[in-house]
């Protein structure tokens, strides 16, 4: 691979239509990227989706990405966010009311949703949510309870119910992610429409971590962390650019060893006060892995400015390798990586 091919596995470029746009497809081709994922609501179904993620499949080609398939990632939680329906799509439910069910169960309809998403050529889910509401938050919580989007208001509860998602999944070749880490379930205000989202109250040691814990040993490949602030873990940082909630808390003290993906750097109003290429060199350097970016104009000034640091930090260009790396580990678990 030549670095910017290498560069380019970090990303996740946002794909709004039935088909790739011009500009799209040229920020595949221009900036290497080497994943994808769908946003807006689609409800043609099977029929809508699949022609699209073989499009994308299709520039997985030795100029491109060196042969390297793609990751192609969806917000399939159930309830209000699915976003993909219609025929060969199960209405899934709000997470909320997959956590009532029990966990054999659970798993199995896991399996049978990450069938659906692997017909379509979907091969990862922006699933779990791990977070937990604390009880009778729900409607004070603007990102998680008020959505219905956690499977309980405990950590065992929902520890459990999304490891049982993970390992649903993992039967059908999904991938999945557990988000957002540390937790969205004591803030009020939502990462995505607003700035200066602040927990106060999460600690490193704190017992509404364990649902992560639950999803890490269930084995998920991914975990997503979030952009709010933990003042009680890192005040100087959000936690997507924090080395301490990364490094130390994720890495170090829960040990996870897959790949951290940042929330949406593009287009979530919670980064717009950081100039893209600043987004994605900062989360890297903290010891992030893979950027979700909506957005092709970011995504090209994040991977443009990825390369250009690694060319003059040495420091900085070990840490793109470790991340290309892990990536790349993770698509060759998922049948991504042709060798030869």
């Amino acid at each position: 691979m030549t670095e910017e091919q290498r560069v380019g596995q970090l990303f996740l470029l946002g794909v709004a239509g039935d088909h790739l746009s011009t500009a799209e497809k040229a920020a595949i081709q221009t900036y290497h990227l080497g994943s994808a994922w769908l946003y807006n609501w689609r409800t043609g179904g099977l029929a809508g989706v699949r022609p699209l993620t073989t499009e994308i499949q299709a520039l997985a080609t030795d100029a491109n990405t060196r042969g390297v398939g793609f990751f192609i990632g969806a917000d399939q939680e159930g309830g209000r966010i699915q976003r993909i329906t219609g025929p060969g799509f199960s209405t899934i439910p709000a997470a909320l009311d997959q956590g009532a069910l029990p966990v054999m169960t659970l798993e199995a309809d896991a399996a049978g949703w990450g069938r659906e998403l692997a017909a379509a050529g979907i091969n990862l889910d922006f699933a779990p949510v791990m977070d937990v509401v604390p009880p009778g938050a729900d409607a004070s919580n603007a990102p998680i309870g008020a959505l219905r989007r956690e499977y309980g208001h405990d950590p065992a509860t929902a520890g459990d119910h999304g490891a049982a998602i993970v390992r649903g999944m993992a039967r059908a070749g999904i991938a999945t992610t557990l988000k957002h880490f540390p937790g969205l379930g004591r803030v009020s205000a939502n990462t995505d429409t607003a700035t200066g989202v602040v927990d106060a109250v999460t600690t490193a040691t704190d017992p509404y971590l364990d649902s992560f814990g639950a999803g890490i040993r269930a084995g998920a490949p991914f975990v997503m962390v979030s952009l709010a602030t933990y003042t009680s873990i890192d005040q100087a940082h959000q936690a997507v650019f924090s080395p301490a909630i990364i490094g130390d808390l994720l890495r170090g003290r829960l040990g996870f060893e897959g790949v951290v993906m940042s929330d949406d750097l593009g287009a979530a109003l919670a980064v717009k006060s950081m100039a893209p290429a600043d987004r994605a060199t900062a989360f890297i350097a903290a010891g992030g892995d893979f950027i979700i970016v909506g957005g092709t104009a970011p995504a090209g000034q994040m991977a443009a400015a990825v390369v250009e640091r690694a060319s003059s930090d040495k420091a900085f260009a070990a840490q793109v390798d470790a991340a290309v790396l892990r990536v790349l580990g993770a698509k060759e678990s998922y049948g991504l990586l042709r060798c030869s």
